[in-house]
C-alpha cells in the first residue's frame, strides 16, 4: 500500500467518525428526549426503548449485526469494513453521550433521564435539529465510503445498482417503520414528528450529497485557445476544442469546452485569468455528470434486451473477430477498433500499429475503457481488465483463446 492510499483510508475513517458523532448527538440531544421516532435501526431502537427502557445502543448492535451479514457479501470488503468500524463505534458514542447528557429524574429519585436542552415543549424544533444534524452526519458517512448502517445498508446497496438518490431509498425504506409506531403508542403526532423528521433528513443528505457532487461546465472562448487547453490538461482536467466562428468579425474561433467539479471551478478561473485575462467565458450547472472520473452509469438494460459484456479484440480484421466471436460466445459483445472509435492513423493511437500485443490491449484499456485482448506473434493472447478508474490493470499473457474467455466471464461476474 502506498503512502497516500493510507493517508485517504485515515482520512475516510476519520471523517466517518464526525459523522457518527453527528448522527449520534442527533438521537441523543434532540430524538429521545423527546420522545420523536425515526425511520431506521435508530427509530426501531427508540421505540424498544419507550417501551422497555432499554438502551437504543443494545438495540442498534443487535439488529446491525444482522444487516451487516448481508452487507460483507454484496457490497465488499471496504466498504464492509468501514461499515463495521462505523456501526461499533455508534454503539460506544450512543452509550458515552447518554452518561455525559443525563440527569437524575426528580420524579424518580436514584434514576436518571435525557434533559429536554431546548425547552420542554420544543417539539417541532427538537425534531427539525435533529433532522439536519442527522442528515449531515450520514453525509460525512456515504461521502467516505462507509455507513451506519440498518437502512442504510439497503440504501446503499440499491445505489450501488440503481441510479436513485440515497435520501428517496431510505425513505422507502423507513415510512413502515414509523407508520408502525401508531400501533404502538396511538398518538398520530409521534408519527407525524416522524415522518417530518425523516423528511428533513432524506432532504439534508441528499443536498448535501449532491453539493459534494455537483459540476460545472465551461465554454471558452479565446485566441489563445491551445496554451489554454494545455493548461487545463495540466490541471488534470480535460479539454475538447470545438470549431467556431465569430459571425460579426466572419472569422474562424476555437470554443474550449472542460467540465470539472464545482468546487474546482475557482482554480480553472485563476488558470484562465492568468493565462488569456481577455478570454470570454460561460459557466453553467449541470445536473448530472457520468463517465471518467465523475459518476458512473447506474441503470437496467432495456425490458427484453440481453446484457452482453463489452470485450475489444485489438485488431480491424473482420476474420479475427469473428472468429473470436464465435469462441467467445453469445454472452459476448466482440467489438473492433473501429467500433470503439480507435482510429490507428491518429497519433495518439501510433501504439496500436507497433505489433506488441501487451501494449495494443493496454492502450484500449486505458483510453476507452473496455476489457481488452490482443493477439501475439507466437498466436497466444494478452488479455487486459479491472476498474477503467484504477491506476493499474490485471494483464494476463500467453493465454489461449478458451482462456481469455474464462478470465473475461471471470471478470464480468466480479463486476455484476
Amino acid at each position: 500500500m502506498t503512502k497516500s492510499y493510507i493517508l485517504h483510508e485515515i482520512k475516510d475513517y476519520a471523517l466517518i467518525a464526525v459523522g457518527v458523532i453527528l448522527y449520534a448527538l442527533g438521537v441523543t440531544v434532540f430524538m429521545l428526549p423527546y420522545g420523536l421516532t425515526t425511520g431506521g435501526v435508530a427509530g426501531i431502537s427508540s421505540v424498544v426503548y419507550y417501551v422497555t427502557g432499554l438502551e437504543v445502543q443494545v438495540t442498534y448492535i443487535a439488529i446491525n449485526v444482522c444487516f451487516l451479514l448481508v452487507a460483507i457479501k454484496v457490497l465488499g470488503i471496504r466498504f464492509c469494513l468501514k461499515t463495521i468500524y462505523a456501526v461499533f463505534l455508534m454503539t460506544f458514542v450512543l452509550w458515552l453521550l447518554q452518561r455525559i447528557v443525563e440527569v437524575p429524574d426528580p420524579a424518580n429519585p436514584g434514576q436518571m433521564m435525557l434533559p429536554k436542552l431546548i425547552g420542554e415543549e420544543a417539539h417541532f424544533m427538537a425534531c427539525v435539529l435533529g433532522a439536519i444534524i442527522c442528515g449531515i452526519g450520514l453525509t460525512f458517512c456515504f461521502e467516505n465510503n462507509g455507513s451506519t448502517g440498518g437502512t442504510d445498508i439497503i440504501a446503499a446497496i440499491v445505489n450501488k445498482y440503481k441510479t436513485m438518490s440515497l435520501g428517496t431509498v431510505i425513505m422507502a425504506c423507513d415510512v413502515v417503520i414509523i407508520s408502525s409506531c401508531y400501533f404502538i403508542f396511538h398518538d398520530w403526532f409521534r408519527v407525524i414528528y416522524g415522518f417530518v423528521m425523516l423528511f428533513i433528513c432524506s432532504l439534508t443528505l441528499d443536498y448535501c450529497i449532491r453539493r459534494q457532487h455537483q459540476s460545472v461546465q465551461f465554454m471558452i472562448f479565446s485566441r489563445n485557445y491551445q496554451k489554454l487547453a494545455d493548461a487545463i490538461n495540466n490541471t488534470g482536467h480535460g479539454a475538447t476544442i470545438l470549431d467556431g466562428e465569430g459571425w460579426y468579425t466572419k472569422s474562424e474561433r476555437k470554443v474550449i469546452v472542460s467540465i470539472v467539479r464545482k468546487r474546482e471551478a475557482n482554480d480553472i478561473f485563476r488558470m484562465i485569468k492568468q493565462v488569456d485575462p481577455f478570454a470570454f467565458v460561460s459557466m453553467t450547472d449541470t445536473t448530472g455528470v457520468y463517465g471518467e472520473a465523475f459518476d458512473k452509469m447506474k441503470t437496467s438494460n432495456a425490458k427484453g434486451v440481453k446484457s452482453r459484456q463489452i470485450v475489444v479484440y485489438a485488431t480491424n480484421d473482420a476474420a479475427l473477430v469473428a472468429e473470436a466471436q464465435r469462441v467467445l460466445g453469445d454472452n459476448f459483445d466482440v467489438r473492433t477498433l473501429t467500433d470503439v472509435g480507435c482510429d490507428t492513423s491518429q497519433p495518439i493511437n501510433a501504439v496500436m500499429n507497433d505489433g506488441i500485443a501487451k501494449f495494443k490491449a493496454c492502450h484500449i484499456k486505458k483510453f476507452y475503457g473496455f476489457d481488452s485482448f490482443a493477439k501475439a506473434d507466437d498466436g497466444n493472447f494478452v488479455v487486459v481488465q479491472g476498474n477503467y478508474d484504477a491506476l493499474e490493470y490485471d494483464i494476463h499473457e500467453d493465454v489461449s483463446i478458451e482462456q481469455v474467455k474464462n478470465l473475461l466471464s471471470n471478470n464480468g461476474k466480479k463486476k455484476a
